[in-house]
C-alpha cells in the first residue's frame, strides 16, 4: 500500500531548523500498529497521521514509541500541508485530537495553534532532576512535565543531560527554560527520553506550560520564545484565557510515498 507522506520542518523559516514532523494524510485509518510501526521507522520525534471528518480533520501522533496525547510541532505541520499542498480553502483548520478539538489559523505569516493552556505548579524538585540535568535549577515546577527555570539563557544552552537519569522520573518529559536574551522573552529546551525522544528539538506542546508561567512572571500576555536545541525554533506565544497560541512557520523538506505492506 502506497501512502503520501512528507517531512516538514516546523517553527522555523528554513529547512534543517525547527522540529522536523512526518505527515501523513490517509483517507481512512491505518491499524494502530501499522501508524506505530512507520513512526518508529521514520524515528522522528512525531509523526501525523491525519483523516477528513465532518467538522476539519481527525488527527493522532506517535513518538518512535508510543501514541502521543498532544503535539504541537506535528500540529503545525498537517496545518502547513492542507494550506500550502492540499489547497485548504479557510484560514482556519479544526483538527480532532485527544486532547479534543484544536484549530490552526493562518495569521499573516505564522500559523497559529490553538492549543488548551497547562500552567504548571510549583514543588519540590524531584530526586534525580539536578543530576539528570547536570544542574540545579533554582526553581521547579509542574503540570504533565517537570518545568525547571534557570537564571540566564547560557544555563539552558550548556545543559548536558543524563537522559537515562531523566526516563526515570514520573513524567513524560523536562522542560528547561530562562528569560531570554535581548528581543526574546524566553527560551526553552525539553527533553523526553521515555517518549523515545532524547531531545525534542522545538516543541508546541511543552509551551503550553511554558506560556502561563511567563505570562504570570513577566505580566504580558504577548511573548517571543526561541528553542536551544541545536536545530532552533522560533514561537510567537500568547495567552488566550484557558487556551494558549503557540504560533509559526513551517518548511517542507520532502514529498513522497511510503510503501507499507499491510497484512
Amino acid at each position: 500500500m502506497r501512502i503520501p507522506y512528507y517531512q516538514v520542518d516546523a517553527f522555523t523559516d528554513r529547512t534543517f531548523g525547527g522540529n522536523p514532523a512526518g505527515v501523513c494524510p490517509l483517507t481512512a485509518w491505518l491499524p494502530d500498529a501499522t501508524m506505530q510501526a512507520i513512526a518508529a521507522e521514520n524515528n522522528l520525534a512525531e509523526t501525523a497521521f491525519f483523516v477528513p471528518r465532518a467538522e476539519g480533520f481527525d488527527l493522532r501522533w506517535f513518538t518512535p514509541v508510543f501514541e502521543m496525547d498532544l503535539c504541537g510541532h506535528a500540529t503545525l505541520a498537517p496545518a502547513h500541508i492542507l494550506f500550502s499542498e492540499k489547497q485548504y480553502p479557510g484560514s482556519i483548520i479544526r483538527f480532532h485530537t485527544r486532547s479534543g478539538w484544536l484549530s490552526a489559523e493562518r495569521r499573516g505569516g505564522i500559523i497559529e495553534l490553538d492549543f488548551p493552556s497547562r500552567p504548571p505548579e510549583a514543588c519540590a524538585p524531584p530526586a534525580g532532576l539536578a543530576a539528570g540535568l547536570g544542574r540545579a535549577p533554582t526553581t521547579v515546577f509542574k503540570s504533565r512535565d517537570y518545568l525547571a527555570v534557570f537564571a540566564t539563557p547560557e544555563e539552558v544552552a550548556k545543559l548536558r543531560p543524563d537522559f537515562e537519569a531523566l526516563a526515570e522520573l514520573d513524567c513524560l518529559g523536562v522542560i528547561a527554560t530562562a528569560p531570554g536574551p535581548a528581543g526574546v522573552d524566553f527560551v526553552s529546551r525539553f527533553f523526553a527520553p521515555r517518549a523515545g525522544v532524547d531531545e525534542d528539538p522545538a516543541p508546541g506542546s511543552s509551551h503550553c506550560s511554558l506560556i502561563p508561567y511567563w505570562v504570570d512572571r513577566l505580566g504580558k500576555t504577548e511573548l517571543s520564545a526561541r528553542q536551544l536545541s541545536r536545530r532552533g525554533g522560533v514561537f510567537a506565544c500568547r495567552l488566550r484565557g484557558e487556551r494558549v497560541g503557540i504560533g509559526g512557520q513551517a518548511v517542507i523538506y520532502s514529498r513522497g510515498e511510503l510503501d507499507v505492506p499491510m497484512a
